[in-house]
């Protein structure tokens, strides 16, 4: 079974090539997330989490989905993350996730794919994002080729670095730079409601036919980079910037 959370398409596409090189089902964590649906899920053979990195480490919105979800009928896990460079030292907090789930850890593997984190970064043209996920399939195909043949991912080693990055950095991310409150929406807008559909913790409402913000963002760039119009920025942040979507997926 792969199970998968995404922002902009990046995941859906990884998960999609990975279900038919494995042949396996797909769930998506998004829908489940949205739905506060937690209820039991049975699997044969093996589950497979593909989800984007967040500061180093797996969004902690899927951390905690997975650790209120009961799982059966599989021990083996592969834990699959794609990123703009690396995962840092992501193993660390994700085999402590197995250890409490009772999973068997099979490994995590990490797959480069376009930036789109625009509250912070650049997002690539197209063209530059077609060429990064070209350069990514490859790589794709040899993890599906593993999990289908049922081996575990080969272990890397992580450095004085990466273990910062994945604790001291994503702490500090987490408490001063995940909130939604720089979001804004300008007069292009027209309440199509896109944004409210895409946010994965229901923290959009429309307010005469405009979108307004809660407290809870898990900073995944769905709202602003699936926005029809381009209607909405964060702060001055994405001001000028290209919005993201796998362009294979949203096509």
């Amino acid at each position: 079974m792969i199970l998968y959370f995404t922002g902009t398409g990046n995941s859906t596409y990884i998960a999609k090539q990975i279900a038919d090189l494995a042949g396996d089902g797909l769930i998506s964590i998004n829908k489940r997330i949205r739905e506060n649906d937690i209820s039991e899920i049975n699997a044969t053979g093996r589950l497979v989490f593909v989800v984007p990195t967040y500061c180093w480490r797996i969004p902690r919105l899927v951390e905690e989905w997975i650790d209120k979800t009961r799982f059966t009928g599989t021990e083996n896990v592969y834990f699959i993350m794609n990123c703009g460079t690396s995962i840092g030292n992501a193993k660390k907090y994700i085999k402590r996730l197995c250890k409490r789930k009772n999973f068997k850890y099979m490994g995590v593997a990490s797959i480069v794919m376009p930036e789109n984190y625009i509250a912070m970064y650049d997002a690539p043209e197209k063209s530059v994002a077609m060429q990064i996920i070209e350069n990514a399939n490859p790589i794709i195909h040899k993890i599906g080729a593993r999990i289908r043949e049922g081996k575990s991912f080969i272990d890397r080693q992580s450095n004085i670095i990466d273990c910062l990055k994945s604790s001291v950095i994503n702490t500090i991310f987490y408490s001063f730079l995940v909130k939604a409150d720089k979001f804004t929406v300008g007069d292009k807008c027209v309440g199509c409601s896109t944004c409210v559909k895409e946010c994965p913790l229901n923290n959009i409402n429309l307010k005469g036919n405009k979108p307004i913000w809660g407290k809870d963002c898990t900073h995944c760039m769905a709202c602003i980079c699936k926005c029809p119009k381009g209607a909405i920025e964060y702060g001055e942040k994405s001001v000028g910037k290209i919005r993201y979507r796998c362009p294979i997926i949203y096509n």
